[in-house]
């Protein structure tokens, strides 16, 4: 029951949901930004749920023993009643952002490309075709709806945006590299279905240059943070940098969607939980 209850969390895209409320909490902490929090976070959380069963409603089965493909295609009503709620969820809370329309537009047709190729109809799959840059494509749909979004519904001055660009920078390059884990487990069927992308392009080689040179910016921007926030925030910044730099051998030997979809997923919002924690402690 335990784990029924687990798997439900975790394929239903509630977890997933809950990473990018961390993530766009931190950044709210980070920029100090005032905007409407509730209605933008039940907005976040709601698009998140409708975006992501959607994907999965529209993913086939596979060869590939999937524990979460497996789960979808025993539960398949269930995903579509999760994107019928995430939609009915996401637009109640636009309802109250509305004057935010247009960044908050530029946010759903973002996600909405990212799964258009899946879509049965000539109109999209030929996307599948062209999209060399999808890993690129995905960590800045996540970056823009948690880092820049959040800054976008505050109006937040241009004259006040370099530790918007710093934070925006850094969450990207973390991101991307832990997408590369995914993409570099997936590849094989990726070339088998063509789709192509860097990752089914590149030798192992150069992948593993892309995917520490990704970290090192990471760190390096988390870095440049360092003077607008307090040490404890930068650590906290740099943690999911080192252990994605140390979990690469583990996640490419040892496949299962757990390590995926729970560890490194949640190596998203790893910072956020150790800014709360420390926030939560005091903040000393």
């Amino acid at each position: 029951m335990i784990r029924g209850f687990f798997n439900f969390l975790l394929f239903s895209s509630i977890y997933i949901a809950i990473c990018a409320l961390a993530m766009v909490w931190q950044s709210e902490e980070i920029l100090q930004l005032k905007l409407d929090r509730l209605n933008f976070a039940g907005f976040v959380f709601f698009s998140t749920i409708c975006s992501y069963n959607f994907h999965w409603y529209l993913t086939p089965g596979s060869i590939r023993n999937s524990e979460r493909i497996l789960w979808g295609q025993r539960q398949r009503a269930l995903q579509l009643t999760g994107c019928v709620i995430g939609l009915l969820g996401s637009l109640w809370f636009f309802i109250h952002l509305w004057q935010h329309w247009l960044p908050i537009t530029g946010a759903v047709v973002l996600t909405f490309l990212y799964s258009a190729p899946k879509l049965p109809h000539p109109a999209f799959r030929w996307l599948a075709k062209i999209a060399v840059g999808k890993t690129i494509f995905l960590s800045f749909v996540w970056m823009y709806v948690t880092t820049l979004l959040p800054a976008f519904m505050a109006d937040m001055m241009f004259a006040d945006t370099r530790d918007l660009v710093f934070l925006a920078v850094y969450r990207f390059f973390l991101i991307y590299a832990i997408c590369i884990l995914f993409d570099y487990r997936d590849r094989e069927e990726d070339r088998g279905q063509g789709i192509r992308s860097l990752i089914t392009a590149l030798p192992d080689r150069l992948l593993d240059r892309l995917y520490y040179i990704s970290l090192v910016i990471a760190a390096g921007f988390a870095l440049a943070l360092a003077p607008a926030v307090p040490l404890f925030v930068v650590f906290s910044l740099l943690a999911p940098v080192a252990v994605t730099a140390l979990v690469k051998a583990y996640a490419q030997k040892h496949t299962s969607d757990y390590v995926y979809y729970f560890f490194l997923d949640g190596l998203m919002m790893f910072s956020a939980i150790l800014h709360f924690a420390w926030l939560a402690a005091g903040g000393i």
